[in-house]
């Protein structure tokens, strides 16, 4: 079973009404995935996404470390940021195999926007970053890197390397699958990412009303905490 991780942490821009979008538009144009979670420390409710507890209290960008954890997903699991949008077919995105989306501006190198493994293929990755955190969210952790932020797909990287783990990555095995956004143009698709200071509440014209129709019909609310792997 095809399962997709998101993560929703407190205090930033995102809220449950992005997780709905992101449901909506992967049961509209992704079936494939079977299940949806949503790793979080808000007490929210979104038809269709399981929610599981944040168990760390990790800042910022570094909870998606969490996605790693074993016992989240049994098959193929991919991490996909809340600010994707689907446009079209995007079923590839569940296939077998370790993949990740390669960084737009250090080629050779990862990116968390998306990430795929198989079960618990990940979690020494997870298992690593919990016994230190303090040392792997330090700039330098790393050793040298282009990356001009230090952030959690420096460390993902890295400890991938450590692991002899090298995941191909989804432009190169798919071509016409994942687009960046581009706000000269309209056309976009079937999967797009949003790099920079570009996000889909600003983008425009097609790519917009994609991510504003996902969301339709979709309830979000909060609801209480319950137990997770």
């Amino acid at each position: 079973m095809a399962t997709l991780i998101t993560v929703l942490k407190s205090g930033g821009r995102y809220d449950a009404a992005w997780v709905a979008r992101l449901a909506r538009g992967v049961r509209r144009h992704a079936p494939a995935f079977r299940r949806i979670l949503c790793l979080t420390d808000l007490p929210l409710a979104v038809a269709g996404v399981e929610r599981v507890p944040l168990r760390h209290d990790w800042p910022a960008w570094w909870a998606k470390m969490e996605a790693f954890r074993p016992g989240l997903a049994e098959g193929t699991a991919l991490l996909c940021d809340l600010d994707t949008v689907l446009t079209g077919p995007a079923d590839a995105l569940a296939e077998p195999g370790l993949a990740a989306l390669e960084d737009y501006f250090h080629q050779g190198r990862v990116s968390s926007a998306l990430l795929r493994w198989h079960g618990d293929a990940l979690a020494p990755l997870y298992a690593a970053f919990a016994a230190e955190p303090e040392r792997w969210m330090r700039p330098g952790s790393c050793g040298p890197v282009p990356n001009a932020v230090h952030g959690d797909q420096v460390v993902i990287d890295h400890l991938l390397a450590r692991q002899d783990l090298t995941p191909s990555f989804f432009q190169r095995r798919y071509p016409a699958l994942l687009d960046f956004y581009d706000p000269r143009r309209d056309a976009h698709g079937p999967v797009v990412i949003f790099i920079g200071d570009a996000k889909p509440d600003t983008a425009r014209g097609a790519v917009h009303a994609a991510w504003l129709g996902a969301g339709e019909g979709d309830g979000a609310t909060a609801s209480p905490s319950r137990p997770g792997p």
